[in-house]
This record gives C-alpha cells, structure tokens and sequence, in this order.
C-alpha cells in the first residue's frame, strides 16, 4: 500500500466515526491544554519572583544576632567596624535597627516599621529615590529629625502626588519629623523584617534615642565586592564573630540575599514541576482513551484487515494504518489544545493570574500530545498487524 492509500483509509475511519474520535481526542485536548498552562503560570510565577526581588543586590550579606531567652550577645559598631577593616571581600558594611512605630500626618494615622540606618544603607542596598534627597552622615551625626518615607506610606498619606510629600512633617510616635526624600516603589530588598516601599527611614542616632532606645538590637549589613566573593565574605564575617565571641558565635546568623532569591525562584519551580506533573497524568488518561478505542477499533475492523492483507497488504502497511491514525488523532488533540489555551490566558489575566506562554511551552505540549499517542497506539496498531489473513476474515 502507497502512503496516500494508507492516509485515505485513516481519514475515511476518522470521517465515519466523528463522534467516537472527538471524544477520544478530548483527553489529549485536554491535557495538552494543561500542559501549556501550567508551563505559561510557572514561567508567570518566576517572572513575578524576578520582579518582586529585582531591586534585590544579590551581593548583600546580612548578619543578624538572635533573639530570645538564650540569646546574650548583640552586635555593635564594634563587629561593623571589624567587618570593614578586616574583611577584604567586604565592600561596604552599614548598620540598621528597626521597631514600629505610629505615623501621623494631620488627621490620618497609620503603623509602620521604622528603621534607624546610616548613609551606605542606599547602596547597600540599592535604595533608589524617587523624590529628595538620601539621609547623610551630617544628619546622623547631628541626629536631626529628618525621614525618608517609602513609597506606599507616601501613597497613603498624599495619594497620586507623592512628591508633595518633601518638605512636609509627618509624627513619628508623638515627635515631628521633616520629609526629605521619597523611595521609589521596589518591591522586596536585601533588609529581612523590613520593607521599603511599607517603611520609614529616619537617621540611626535618632532611631536609637527615640524609636528602639540603646537596648536594640542592630542588624549588620554588608555588601561583597561582586557576586563571586560572596561565598568569600560570609566565612570572612563568620571567622571574625568567631574570633569575638567564641563559643557564643552560633547566636548569630549570616544570610545573603542571593541565597533567598535562588530559594524562591527554587520553590515557582517546584510548584510548576507538580502542576506539570498533574497535566502529564491528565495527558496519560488520553492517551489510555486513544488506545481503547483503537483496540475496540481492531475488533470492529478485522474483516477489513484480513480483506486488506488478502489483497497483498503488508504487515507494516497494516501497522502503519492504525499507528498513524493514533498520531493524527493525538497531534490534532494537541492543536486543539494549544489553540485553547490562547484563549484562556486571557482570562487568567482576569483573574490576576501571571501566565506568560512562550513558543517552548507549546512545542513541549505538542510534543507530549504525539508522544502519548504514538506509545499508546503502538501496541494495538502491533495486534492489528500480527492478525492472520484466515483469522481475521472468519471472525464475526
């Protein structure tokens, strides 16, 4: 038998029995659908991770000193200085404390983590404003009552027209602070605890006179010399806590910010490898769906297989027919799908679902689609075509 002989033969079954084929396809369809995504979410979930960290410095280490009864020991400029001088694969090194206080300005009033820092802190960690100027080391050392307001606490109290903001006081626990400067929006930031789009920055002097008083406990904070001297710096930090506090060096703990990037796009992928998982299942059960209804197809058609090895069909002419007919059932119920799926992304977006489809999702779906097919309309295409002509034309 020629190809478009076997073709013609595959598309008059498909014709005769829509209904039987349409059903058999809509487990692919299905599955295929899924595929895509559950692919275009993951992607989505790893792009809102990128964007959540990406005014992240991945270079920033952060020394924190724990809490609790057992804790007896606390950081102090001591330990920042030591880090600068003794750490060479230390860049910069700052010191942050931080507790909440009530915000006031005029008849609104909210509640908000307040951080006491000193000028490297931008840097550090790539503070970027939006409006006015950074706190700086005459200020600290002054301790002037001065405060840079994150962006959404400057979207609370001036709403569309943050850059109204400088100049004006706002109360901070009963005492007036001026604005002078505004964060841009930048979702989250090196400081565990702290969030600057949600936070006030105010001078650390005057955070530790008025806000947290001398009993607060800093948090170190230090910037690596690049990406490749992270892993240098934090056993540096770690050798000179040692050497301070000997056998009470474990109530510490070193972080660094890569670490929590990598940890969260780590946990998108996790989930999209289970959703992926659940998608393959559903593609399974369609590819099951194809296979019993291929079987019940040999059954039906062992007339005409035994008529068509009679006439000098051949063994692989046979397999060829129903092994093709499953790969054009599969493949035609993995379009379907894929075509499915465009339209459903938008409503994804509806509901404030990120899915970002990509060329790869669908080629994977396709390719999983066909490949479900063809596995499982191997076996009964292989029944059909091991059928004996004498058999097959005495069955009824």
């Amino acid at each position: 038998m020629s190809l478009i002989e076997i073709l013609r033969s595959i598309f008059i079954n498909i014709r005769g029995n829509k209904g039987k084929v349409f059903l058999t396809t809509l487990g692919i369809i299905v599955g295929t659908l899924t595929v895509v995504l559950v692919l275009s979410i993951g992607k989505g979930s790893q792009a809102s991770v990128e964007d959540q960290f990406k005014s992240l410095n991945v270079g920033t280490i952060q020394v924190m000193a724990g809490f609790g009864r057992n804790a007896t020991v606390k950081l102090s400029a001591d330990e920042m200085i030591a880090i600068q001088e003794e750490a060479p694969s230390i860049k910069r090194v700052s010191m942050m404390i931080n507790d909440r206080g009530t915000i006031n300005y005029y008849n609104m009033s909210t509640t908000a983590t307040v951080a006491g820092v000193m000028e490297d802190i931008k840097d550090i960690n790539n503070l970027t404003l939006a409006y006015g100027e950074f706190i700086n080391e005459e200020q600290n050392e002054d301790a002037e009552k001065v405060v840079v307001i994150g962006y959404d606490i400057a979207a609370l109290f001036f709403e569309e027209d943050v850059s109204e903001a400088l100049g004006e006081k706002i109360t901070i626990n009963g005492k007036r602070y001026d604005v002078i400067g505004v964060l841009k929006q930048m979702g989250d930031s090196s400081m565990r605890g702290f969030s600057p789009d949600e936070g006030i920055l105010i001078p650390y002097s005057v955070a530790e006179k008025y806000i947290t008083g001398r009993m607060a406990r800093p948090t170190i904070l230090a910037l690596a010399q690049d990406i490749d001297h992270v892993s240098s710096a934090i056993e540096e930090v770690n050798d000179i806590l040692q050497s301070k506090f000997r056998e009470k060096s474990d109530q510490f703990t070193i972080v660094d910010a890569g670490s929590r990037l990598q940890s969260a796009k780590d946990s998108a992928k996790t989930m999209t490898l289970m959703l992926l998982s659940v998608a393959t299942v559903v593609l399974m059960v369609g590819g099951i769906g194809i296979m019993n209804v291929l079987f019940v197809s040999v059954k039906e058609r062992t007339k005409e297989i035994g008529i068509l090895k009679a006439i000098g069909a051949r063994k692989k002419d046979i397999l060829l027919i129903f092994l093709l007919e499953a790969i054009i059932v599969s493949a035609a119920g993995g379009i379907i799908g894929i075509l499915g799926s465009m339209f459903a992304m938008p409503v994804l977006n509806y509901f404030q679902v990120r899915a970002i489809p990509s060329f790869d999702s669908y080629l994977i779906a396709f390719s999983f689609s066909v490949g479900i097919g063809t596995f499982f309309g191997y076996y009964p295409a292989a029944k059909a075509a091991a059928l004996k002509p004498i058999d097959a034309l005495n069955y009824e």
